[in-house]
């Protein structure tokens, strides 16, 4: 590590870029993690990392990992990448901060997923599981605070670690903090559906950084918006500016902006012509053949809407029966959090549905839908460079990546059906079709005109998305943020 705390960054987040796993001799192997947010950071903390001057700290997530976590293991994913300190936190304190209030709690208020006349319910068991949240944070607080000193700069990333800031703040006063938030902000409406305490308690865990980033300028409106009306009787103090404001706050000051997240698209490419890319494309082809194809990839997570897409696809072959055996979907999604049982429960209803799609309009040389489960990368960009449409049609989303990916990768250069309610429509705009993910018969219609849209106008579109993407790459992202701390 270097000894300048000018140059010193931290970066915390629950999961990090490389994970453990046991090798045959029973020794610890170490392998790049997965993720977007992993994905987002790395090129832009390449440089940094090469100067020596990054050290990122995660939970351990695996039995691997957490031996790795007490010997001491800081393992690097490649070379001149940032080394890794791995915490091992309790198992039933990461399960119940989690799954009990980061995934179940905060991840559902602000993608508005509550089924309100059943959920939430606080009551002594979320307590116990708030209890746990506190705990987790406090861990990554004390272990930033071990490892800063007057100057550093530490970039916590999402709802995971909201009260970290504040808790960090407390212990090392002179460093400098990034909070990002990756997802969506409720408005103050549906914020407030929590508990009036631990509605403030966020906020105020946020606050203890000099600056928060979101990845829309709607998410940093609405979080600005929570502070006028959760702590609006604590005296706090808002200004507003075109892209986010300040809070004032506890005596403190917290920069608050949109910093949209694109792709490198150069980067990109590069790695869709690989081998293995190559080799998933010529898999899928099979199937396809001649036919147009409509292409999904997705977490089987309940914001991402799978359900609705695949019933607008059905619809779409229903009233539009000259797609019959025209079109090919490819919907291939990876499983997420299966140790919730919403989620779990989510996953069967994609399965029972792409059999009725297949059941009611398959033939014996045409499957309408091809549903994947598997995380597979190269599949996925090899999908991609296959697509004619993407459909990303999430209920609420802090960004979306693959809408800017699939234009990118696209070889003939696809239509997008985005949803509106998704961050990239604010960053991709009218170079997508706009959708309502809630109406399946406009989401139906927007897959017809995908598929209608002559070959220039497709190229024309996605050009636009790569240009915007390419401006605003992982980069630029981080850097902006890192300025914002200077």
């Amino acid at each position: 590590m270097t000894d300048d705390p000018s140059r010193l960054v931290l970066v915390a987040s629950n999961r990090g870029p490389v994970s453990f796993s046991f090798a045959p001799d029973g020794s610890l192997a170490a392998r790049r993690g997965g993720g977007g947010l992993v994905s987002g950071l790395m090129p832009g903390l390449a440089a940094v990392a090469a100067d020596g001057g990054v050290l990122w700290l995660c939970a351990a997530l695996s039995d691997a990992d957490r031996v790795a976590a007490r010997l001491g293991e800081r393992a690097h994913g490649a070379p001149g990448e940032a080394p890794v300190r791995m915490l091992d936190i309790p198992q039933d304190t990461f399960a119940a901060a989690y799954n009990g209030i980061a995934n179940s709690v905060l991840w559902f208020v602000h993608h508005l997923l509550f089924d309100t006349p059943v959920k939430p319910r606080f009551d002594a068991a979320f307590r116990r599981d708030w209890a746990a949240y506190v705990a987790y944070n406090q861990a990554f607080a004390d272990a930033l605070a071990e490892e800063s000193v007057t100057g550093t700069r530490v970039l916590v990333q999402d709802y995971h670690l909201a009260l970290a800031p504040r808790m960090l703040r407390d212990l090392r006063p002179g460093i400098r903090i990034a909070h990002f938030e990756h997802t969506p902000w409720a408005p103050p409406d549906y914020y407030r559906l929590l508990p009036d305490d631990i509605a403030a308690a966020v906020l105020d865990g946020m606050l203890g950084a000099d600056h928060l980033g979101f990845h829309s300028q709607r998410w940093a409106a609405a979080f600005l918006d929570c502070c006028e009306a959760v702590l609006g009787a604590r005296g706090v103090r808002i200004s507003r500016s075109g892209t986010g404001g300040e809070v004032s706050y506890r005596g403190r000051v917290t920069g608050v902006a949109a910093h949209p997240l694109g792709v490198d698209a150069g980067a990109l490419r590069a790695r869709g012509q690989e081998a293995d890319v190559r080799t998933a494309a010529a898999v899928l082809s099979g199937p396809v053949g001649e036919r147009q194809v409509i292409v999904r990839i997705d977490r089987t997570e309940l914001s991402k809407n799978i359900l609705r897409g695949l019933a607008a696809y059905r619809e779409l072959l229903a009233t539009r029966p000259q797609w019959r055996g025209q079109v090919v979907h490819l919907a291939l999604a990876y499983p997420s959090r299966s140790g919730l049982a919403e989620y779990r429960a989510y996953t069967e209803r994609v399965h029972d549905l792409a059999r009725e799609i297949n059941a009611e309009f398959g033939t014996d040389d045409w499957d309408p839908l091809i549903l994947d489960l598997k995380d597979d990368y190269p599949r996925s960009l090899a999908a991609c460079g296959l697509a004619d449409v993407m459909i990303v049609n999430p209920i609420r989303d802090g960004m979306n990546l693959v809408a800017q990916e699939g234009p990118i990768l696209s070889e003939r250069g696809c239509a997008l059906v985005l949803s509106r309610e998704a961050g990239a429509a604010s960053l991709i705009g009218d170079s997508a079709l706009l959708v309502n993910p809630y109406d399946v018969s406009a989401t139906a219609e927007a897959l017809h005109a995908g598929l209608c849209m002559a070959a220039g106008e497709r190229q024309r579109r996605s050009a636009a998305v790569t240009a915007a993407a390419s401006a605003q790459a992982p980069q630029r992202w981080l850097a902006d943020q890192l300025a914002a701390l200077s």
